[in-house]
């Protein structure tokens, strides 16, 4: 993915760091939610995946929200004036919100089926997908390294599930 998107001539350092520090903050999330899940007794007290992934995410809010004040504090008036007077990021706002929570409580119920490693690679499959679906709907070319990148996604998504079925086949 990385060979992919470093194709582009306006590439930024910070977006690449950024979304690779998002990825390992969501595997240790994943891995985390995981652990809670084989915990004895706690899904009669939580009363399922859909609250503990509710728990979750309420706890990241509250920490991104103070990250959130300290850095962009300032700018949080001009937000809600701009919110205010245009419905249309109004609209996405809550659209974006309800998609993506919607996606982060599959995953989690994903992750109950398999295991946090197996949602990872899949996560990675995902965003293959999506950068050249992206570049067939607008048209663009896939370029050598982006083509290289996105092989070595697919291909590493096809080699960790080729392994996983060896390692099944052994412990049997």
């Amino acid at each position: 993915v990385v060979l992919a998107s470093m194709g582009e001539l306006d590439f930024a350092w910070a977006a690449l760091f950024t979304a690779w520090l998002a990825n390992v903050f969501a595997a240790f999330k994943a891995n985390e939610n995981k652990k809670l899940m084989d915990t004895d007794g706690l899904k009669e007290r939580m009363g399922g995946v859909g609250n503990q992934f509710a728990i979750t995410s309420i706890n990241s809010f509250l920490f991104c929200l103070v990250l959130m004040l300290i850095t962009e504090g300032s700018k949080f008036g001009e937000f809600v004036k701009l919110a205010r007077s245009s419905n249309i990021v109004l609209m996405n706002l809550i659209w974006s919100g309800l998609w993506f929570y919607g996606y982060n409580e599959l995953a989690t119920m994903t992750i109950k089926k398999t295991n946090a490693v197996t949602q990872s690679v899949a996560n990675t499959a995902k965003r293959v997908i999506v950068i050249v679906g992206v570049a067939i709907v607008m048209g663009e070319s896939l370029e050598p390294i982006k083509l290289i990148g996105c092989g070595i996604g697919i291909g590493g998504v096809f080699l960790y599930s080729v392994i996983d079925d060896l390692v099944k086949k052994f412990k049997k």
